[in-house]
């Protein structure tokens, strides 16, 4: 579908307002109807759009947003608090829905259109504002991708079409929503219309008896291939690590879907070792298609060449290329472990598109020393041809310890209804009275999400590693221990 839209006549040097065609308007607000996306509570994959666009472009605010007929219902937003729907003024969003190509305002001061917005007039005084349109594949505009900024700026052409790319990406998890959503609808229809059909029908009983117990073998089955399934993705036990002691944690959010979180340990030569933790988009036989892809990637990768941001790139590539993995992405942490004189060892940690992994050691006071591990950048791994990832150099000296994480941890609910977070993990390893350990670590964190009221909605990977004290230390190196819950729990209580 083309788009129509009538321009009124501008002055000289003026963006000419665009009017919208009833006609495509009718049908593109069908197509926000067909989707069924507005009002729908916050969603972890959305948020993350938006998080990665206001990293890639540096800006304070980025958003993912769909246009109804009056207003401008906000899906994702970073760095805009509070706001859920602003109404659909012309000039920014309403504005963008009406090109075929992305909307690009440097300074919206001087944009006689996007001046009278209430971001732009309002308090937050947006300057600069860019956005790309979430094109249907039957070409209805249903919203747009923006980042902003409270000063002026201009973006080159590679920015715009990574704003397109981005774009796409909600597109994406908008069909597989909708796809989710269909094939709903279709089982409660289907299992409304046996309801009916056994209240008229007393004949009917036994069948629907034998319906509901072979129901019930189907979801045992179903449960065990998954759990089988997911153990084939996981290592089966952790290696023995020379002076470095190791644990691990796996929860499954369900017992009928596999999960597409990922990690493992492993030595690339007579004294060096690599580790790895992350995290595959989606959930299901596809994401464990490309969890097994990426886990045999990094261990294939990091044995010709073990510098991290090497090996995120060979993966980046082979996500890409690969036609099994489809359009699906992951986010990963790939670390090098160099042992040190001292008995500690150099930790070279590369990142893409992963929450950052967290170095820790007690101090004086008796409390926990926390430090993000971060690195400037670091893109989605599969998502972008050019991604541009970046790794971060430290030691881990005796006594101190490396915590790693998929995001179904800092997306679990508290007892008040918020997301943990990064800063709330932090809190809690800062708080922590125990050990700094990899299995105290781990064994405290496993508590921690029991205690949560709603258990968690995603899957939960957990990978630590911590260098004991020298007093302690034996001298052929301290065994794994790890803990792993990839085995589905009994029917009925899944969590």
């Amino acid at each position: 579908m083309s788009l129509q839209a009538a321009a009124a006549d501008p002055a000289p040097g003026r963006r000419p307002e665009l009017v919208p065609d009833p006609d495509v308007e009718a049908g593109r607000i069908a197509a926000v109807r067909r989707y069924d996306i507005l009002d729908t509570p916050p969603d972890g994959a959305f948020d993350r759009v938006a998080a990665m666009a206001a990293r890639l472009f540096d800006v304070p605010v980025a958003t993912v947003t769909i246009v109804d007929a009056d207003r401008i219902w906000f899906k994702a937003a970073h760095g805009l608090e509070g706001v859920k729907e602003i109404g659909r003024d012309p000039g920014l969003c309403g504005s963008a829905i009406l090109r075929d190509d992305a909307l690009v305002i440097p300074d919206t001061l001087r944009d006689p259109v996007a001046a009278g917005n209430p971001l732009v007039a309002g308090e937050m005084g947006v300057r600069f504002y860019a956005a790309a349109p979430i094109i249907t594949p039957d070409g209805h505009r249903l919203g747009t991708v923006n980042v902003l900024d409270t000063k002026p700026r201009s973006i080159t052409e590679d920015d715009t079409a990574t704003l397109a790319d981005l774009a796409a990406i909600v597109l994406d998890e908008m069909e597989l929503r909708l796809s989710a959503l269909r094939a709903l609808r279709n089982e409660q229809e289907r299992r409304e219309a046996e309801s009916r059909q056994a209240e008229t029908e007393r004949a009917r009983a036994e069948v629907e008896r034998a319906a509901r117990e072979q129901a019930e073998r189907d979801k045992a089955a179903i449960a065990a291939f998954a759990s089988t399934l997911q153990r084939t993705l996981l290592p089966p036990a952790l290696p023995v690590v020379p002076g470095l002691e190791l644990a691990c944690h796996y929860r499954t959010a369900s017992v009928h879907d596999v999960g597409g979180d990922f990690y493992d340990v492993f030595p690339v030569d007579g004294e060096r070792w690599t580790f790895f933790l992350g995290d595959v988009c989606g959930k299901g036989p596809e994401a464990a298609t490309v969890t097994a892809l990426a886990r045999h990637t990094l261990r294939a990768a990091a044995q010709i060449d073990p510098d991290p941001v090497s090996v995120l790139s060979t993966l980046n590539t082979v996500l890409l290329t690969d036609v099994t993995a489809g359009s699906r992405f992951c986010t990963a942490l790939f670390g090098l472990l160099t042992p040190q004189q001292d008995g500690g060892f150099t930790v070279t940690v590369a990142a893409g598109g992963h929450p950052p992994a967290y170095h820790v050691r007690p101090d004086e006071s008796g409390a926990v020393w926390v430090k993000a591990v971060r690195q400037k950048g670091g893109m989605l791994v599969g998502a972008f041809s050019q991604a541009q990832f970046a790794q971060v150099t430290f030691s881990l000296a005796p006594g101190e310890s490396l915590f790693l994480y998929t995001d179904g941890l800092t997306e679990a609910r508290t007892a008040q209804g918020a997301m943990l977070g990064e800063d709330g993990l932090a809190g809690f390893l800062h708080q922590r009275t125990g050990p700094v350990t990899a299995a105290s670590l781990v064994e405290d964190t496993v508590t921690l999400l029991d205690a949560l009221p709603d258990g968690v909605g995603d899957d939960v990977a957990l990978l630590a590693l911590s260098v004991p004290d020298a007093e302690t230390m034996p001298d052929t190196g301290v065994a794994a221990t790890a803990r792993t819950t990839a085995a589905p729990e009994p029917l009925g209580q899944e969590g």
